[in-house]
């Protein structure tokens, strides 16, 4: 490959970079100044890369393709909300090279036509006996693939049909199997969100990342106010880009819709699970939860 003077260009600053005079490389996915001196783009030099394996990085933990909901009380506490744009970038750049530029999941490429594209992933351990989240995984995953293990957020932008189609697909399960996989991922998802969990971001700091302290349980309503009144006067990203738990608790504050507050994880303070739905093969399209009642149509 031709040397480059390589750019940590956030995909939020890439026409900035490019007026400030970057070039894209297309083979590498990369921005990189054309000659060495351009003061212009200083602001993007490129830091060291993040080491392949990150310190206490488990790759083999969730393997496969399968329905992973984040906790309600953890939105806004993912790793993109707590490093800065460009040590993102870095991050992005690492797991989808790592991967072999292919999802780790189903082994698809990127395909612009299909409006597939690569994207990041975390995957979590939830200690419960000490409230701790932990990252333990950055996997690479297509927009198909994420989009499936976001099931909640695919619901309620009219993809549950596509997304379970691709889950039995890759992963070979027939559709009742697929359907109570589903239903345990919610019934998970339920019980995690009545918990507040602290965030353990150690695989990144041990590897040079900083880390910005994410808003605390209390102060997420009013980062959520935040973020939609700058939405407001600033285009919105890209849907595929942009987090699904910061969007579901965007519109639930736009609709006055109370998300659930967080307590401490206890048999008393899971809530009971719903009456079990007869099991069907296919997607259940009416299916209640929380994420629908956020987006019911004509609020």
């Amino acid at each position: 490959m031709v040397d480059r003077i390589w750019l940590d260009v956030p995909y939020a600053e890439k026409d900035q970079a490019k007026k400030a005079g970057a070039r894209w490389d297309p083979a590498a996915k990369r921005w990189y100044s054309p000659r060495t001196g351009v003061s212009a783009l200083e602001p993007w030099a490129a830091a060291p890369d993040v080491p392949d394996l990150l310190p206490g990085e488990d790759r083999t933990l969730g393997n496969g393709l399968f329905v992973d909901l984040v906790p309600s009380s953890c939105w806004f506490t993912n790793v993109r909300s707590c490093v800065t744009p460009r040590d993102w970038e870095r991050l992005r750049r690492m797991i989808t090279r790592r991967a072999g530029m292919r999802c780790e999941a189903c082994g698809a490429s990127e395909d612009r036509d299909a409006q597939r594209w690569l994207e990041a992933h975390e995957r979590w351990v939830y200690d419960s006996a000490s409230s701790t989240q932990h990252l333990k995984r950055l996997i690479c995953l297509c927009t198909d693939c994420h989009t499936v293990t976001h099931y909640g957020y695919a619901q309620v932008r009219g993809l549950e049909s596509k997304a379970f189609a691709h889950l039995t697909k890759v992963t070979k399960m027939d559709g009742v199997t697929a359907r109570r996989h589903i239903d345990a991922a919610f019934t998970l998802w339920r019980r995690r969100s009545a918990t507040t969990w602290k965030l353990d971001l150690s695989i990144l700091t041990d590897a040079g990342v900083t880390i910005q302290r994410p808003p605390s349980a209390a102060e997420r309503p009013g980062a959520a106010s935040a973020k939609l009144a700058g939405e407001r006067s600033v285009p919105r990203p890209a849907p595929a880009r942009e987090d699904a738990g910061e969007i579901v608790a965007r519109i639930a504050i736009e609709r006055g819709i109370a998300l659930p507050t967080p307590t401490a994880e206890s048999p008393r303070s899971t809530p009971p699970p719903p009456a079990r739905m007869p099991v069907t093969p296919g997607p259940r399209e009416e299916s209640p939860s929380l994420l629908r009642r956020i987006f019911r149509p004509g609020r």
